[in-house]
């Protein structure tokens, strides 16, 4: 049991996690079945949004099939390799890191474009130490691939201007 079990189980903040797990899960399913598509998300506490050219029918098959394999212990399918999640702790990480290499830098415009080279090693370096913190942060605490009982009460497609989204309404 973590420290931020208590906070990360409290309902809002559960049915996100569970919704943003669903959500993934369905990409990656989709994502198998029309390859090179591109497609999008976005989870909140009354479920999410897929963005892409896809048919109502492709999405309900796909959401249906991921609620069901990871109530079968699928887990692992609630984590994506394009999660913001993952651009989030890279960007935050380089951003530490780039800061990190300008303390102590004096006030001249030299001094600074001096620093240049170490700060895009320690930049590079941070971009490398956090490709395995997103996944990390996205399984202990973005997603949950433990949907308990979760249920997709409706799937409602729309336009939003040139692009298709389907709104995936769930409860639990």
């Amino acid at each position: 049991m973590s420290l931020l079990d208590p906070i990360l189980n409290l309902d809002p903040i559960s049915r996100v996690r569970r919704n943003h797990g669903l959500e993934h899960a369905t990409l990656h399913i989709l994502s198998k079945r029309n390859l090179g598509k591109r497609m999008g998300g976005h989870s909140d506490f009354n479920g999410f949004w897929l963005l892409g050219d896809l048919e109502t029918e492709q999405v309900r098959s796909a959401a249906d099939e991921a609620l069901r394999r990871m109530k079968n212990g699928e887990h692992h399918l609630a984590v994506h390799p394009n999660c913001g999640t993952n651009f989030a702790a890279a960007g935050s990480m380089a951003g530490l890191a780039g800061l990190m290499g300008m303390i102590g830098v004096g006030s001249r415009r030299r001094d600074k474009l001096e620093r240049i080279p170490l700060v895009a090693t320690l930049g590079t370096l941070a971009l490398i130490l956090a490709q395995p913190l997103g996944p990390v942060l996205q399984k202990k605490i973005t997603t949950s691939g433990v949907p308990g009982n979760l249920e997709i009460v409706a799937i409602i497609p729309s336009q939003r201007g040139r692009v298709t989204a389907h709104r995936v309404t769930t409860r639990g």
